[in-house]
């Protein structure tokens, strides 16, 4: 297969992309949306239990085509999304949670949420990857981004055993799905985010100072890495984790 060489402005132009965005309301969701946007890609946002904010969102940009409410977790919601709005030729996945101040050891910890930290945050990508990735093979082309973390790789700075093992097993996704979509051009990745200045990280008791920036991530420095995987620029980057993180973790 041919492969062109991009000009510098055509290495990130995401013209003729139609993306959908998952976690769409939160924070590194809605900056993948504008920076995605600014850069020529039609957008589907979606998001569960946030349509105020999707839809403000949504009326800032130019090239959203719709916004849904969709429980990722819900595969047959999934799939009606996708079909719906198909066929889609790129996706970043930013939905995600992570609970704080759950203590494992504590008598009342169950397995009710282990479950639905796993749910969300594995069979979620899961069902949209299942959804989303048929179509791409058989067209020859696409791009999808998952969002890991640093507790993939270090087990978590502040989070739970639930979100660590939950990203671990998103980081040995995208490697599962890219082994199966590389032969059809179709490059499947991920980002592995240290701490960012989320609403999911309000709560956790971060402390900007013992980073080695001195500082928490901003969701825009997120969405910078998805959009590149999502671009012409990474056509052969398959099965990566990009770790943006500051420094606080090198490999």
């Amino acid at each position: 297969m041919h492969i062109s060489h991009h000009t510098a402005a055509q290495a990130f132009d995401l013209s003729g992309t139609r993306m959908l965005i998952t976690g769409a309301a939160g924070g590194i969701g809605s900056a993948t949306a504008r920076l995605c946007n600014q850069l020529g890609a039609t957008l589907v946002l979606s998001d569960f239990g946030q349509q105020a904010k999707l839809e403000e969102l949504a009326q800032q940009l130019k090239g959203v085509t719709a916004v849904e409410s969709c429980d990722v977790t819900d595969r047959a919601a999934v799939e009606a999304m996708v079909h719906r709005h198909g066929p889609l030729t790129a996706m970043a996945d930013t939905a995600g949670i992570c609970p704080f101040h759950d203590d494992w050891m504590d008598p009342s910890w169950n397995e009710v949420e282990f479950m639905r930290v796993m749910k969300v945050n594995v069979l979620g990508p899961i069902n949209l990857v299942r959804a989303i990735l048929p179509g791409m093979m058989e067209r020859k082309h696409g791009r999808i981004a998952l969002c890991g973390s640093i507790a993939g790789w270090t087990g978590g700075l502040r989070a739970g055993p639930h979100y660590s093992a939950s990203k671990g097993s998103v980081h040995a996704l995208v490697r599962w799905f890219a082994g199966r979509a590389a032969p059809h051009h179709v490059n499947v990745n991920g980002v592995a985010p240290g701490p960012i200045a989320t609403g999911m990280t309000e709560t956790g008791g971060y402390e900007p100072n013992i980073y080695p920036m001195k500082r928490l991530g901003e969701p825009e420095e997120i969405a910078g890495m998805l959009t590149y995987l999502c671009s012409p620029a990474a056509s052969f980057v398959s099965g990566a984790i990009m770790d943006v993180n500051g420094g606080t973790l090198m490999r």
